[in-house]
């Protein structure tokens, strides 16, 4: 079986509060993007007592029984006598680039298992499996435009206000370390709700919607800075960083010519 998991953006991201559990409370609205990654899988050929995994493309050398993809099939084994799998994930999009492509694999892969071997999940029990392995995961259980509150799992629907608008994904190759930039953040109540903001024409989200773990990567990377300042300059109607970062995408009216010393750095663009 073969799936496409995708990335995602964050239109906004706002940290309103330190949690007892140790985790943040947040508020954000989750976008899918066109970018994917490939994951396939089927029944292992040979008798084993183990999964094999083999990652392709941007393999940034996680350990076997770290990468989320065994971990959602081990989740799964605990409770289904599942056999055990030969699988092949293709890298595409950058891990620790803000673009949710560990969590997408993970949540494919339980919708994938679930239905190849008939386990009868809901969404709502998948989406419960996928918090426990990371708190964007449910999100991926069914990537439709979602306002995002609590850890990131308590989701509802928004329009997908973003459709016909051409985005450019930039990434500098820079890996942020999510708990720092959660340890340099300063969480605060946002005065309006993203749901409410991003239903605001897209060229008026500029002096409205903040990222809040911009303020520290800018200041360690400057460099992140300023590929922001770039893709406004190149007529961008808003451009963020995504999630904790590297990431920074530009959403545009129209297609663009992408400013020459950013092309190096593209990692995908299209129609919405």
């Amino acid at each position: 079986m073969i799936s496409f998991p995708k990335a995602k953006i964050n239109l906004g991201l706002r940290i309103t509060g330190k949690r007892a559990d140790g985790f943040h409370d947040i508020e954000t609205v989750f976008y899918p993007v066109g970018l994917s990654d490939a994951l396939e899988f089927v029944v292992h050929p040979s008798l084993r007592n183990e999964d094999e995994l083999t990652v392709t493309g941007f393999n940034p050398g996680i350990r076997f029984e770290r990468n989320l993809v065994i971990r959602a099939v081990r989740k799964l084994r605990e409770i289904f006598p599942l056999p055990f799998l030969k699988i092949h994930l293709h890298k595409v999009i950058p891990t620790g680039a803000g673009l949710g492509g560990g969590s997408a694999d993970a949540a494919c892969m339980l919708r994938s298992v679930n239905r190849r071997f008939n386990l009868s999940l809901s969404d709502s029990e998948l989406r419960s499996y996928a918090l426990e392995l990371g708190s964007d995961c449910p999100f991926f259980i069914d990537p439709s435009p979602s306002f995002a509150i609590g850890r990131g799992e308590i989701l509802s629907p928004v329009k997908p206000v973003l459709e016909g608008y051409y985005l450019v994904l930039i990434n500098p190759g820079i890996h942020i370390s999510t708990r720092e930039a959660y340890l340099n953040s300063f969480p605060s109540k946002p005065e309006k709700s993203l749901e409410q903001i991003i239903s605001f024409d897209v060229s008026k989200w500029k002096k409205l919607i903040k990222n809040d773990f911009e303020d520290y990567a800018f200041k360690v990377y400057p460099q992140i800075g300023d590929i922001k300042k770039a893709l406004y300059k190149a007529g961008a109607l808003f451009s963020s960083m995504t999630g904790s970062g590297s990431t920074v995408y530009g959403i545009f009216e129209e297609k663009t010519k992408v400013p020459g010393k950013l092309k190096d750095f593209v990692i995908y663009e299209g129609v919405m």
